[in-house]
């Protein structure tokens, strides 16, 4: 695995993906708004370079006037640094709009990436969907 050793030595093992070589990536995406306005998406499978434009298209929120996106990890299984590109962009969009990016969910694996590459200091990460959407109120 390319970069191994670098996790690694941070104490963060990797599982590499299992594929035959052939098998390209499956990203599903689900959308909703909630009544607040908020822009929910719910992601299943992997993120990699050949499901990153199903991603920055589900990013894209359907109400132009959406500012605020909370992101649903609880079903991905894997994200390279092609993933990690789309949320920088996201969450920077999400500012100019005034409005913010929020991680939820996110298995320990990608929440160890996020953490490498100090993602998790620029964009939230919560525990549930829940408590990502409740954090609006509090705020």
């Amino acid at each position: 695995m390319r970069g191994g050793r670098a996790f690694a030595a941070a104490g963060i093992h990797l599982k590499e993906r299992e594929t035959d070589g052939m098998n390209q990536a499956q990203l599903t995406v689900s959308r909703r708004a909630t009544a607040d306005g908020v822009h929910v998406v719910a992601l299943a499978g992997e993120i990699d370079h050949t499901t990153t434009d199903a991603l920055r298209h589900a990013l894209v929120p359907e109400d132009e006037g959406a500012r605020c996106t909370v992101i649903d990890f609880r079903e991905v299984t894997f994200m390279d640094s092609s993933g990690i590109n789309v949320l920088v962009a996201a969450n920077n969009a999400a500012r100019a709009r005034g409005g913010w990016l929020r991680l939820a969910d996110t298995p320990k694996l990608i929440t160890d990436l996020l953490h490498i590459v100090c993602l998790d200091d620029v964009i939230p990460l919560h525990a549930t969907l829940d408590e990502a959407l409740e954090a609006e109120h509090a705020a």
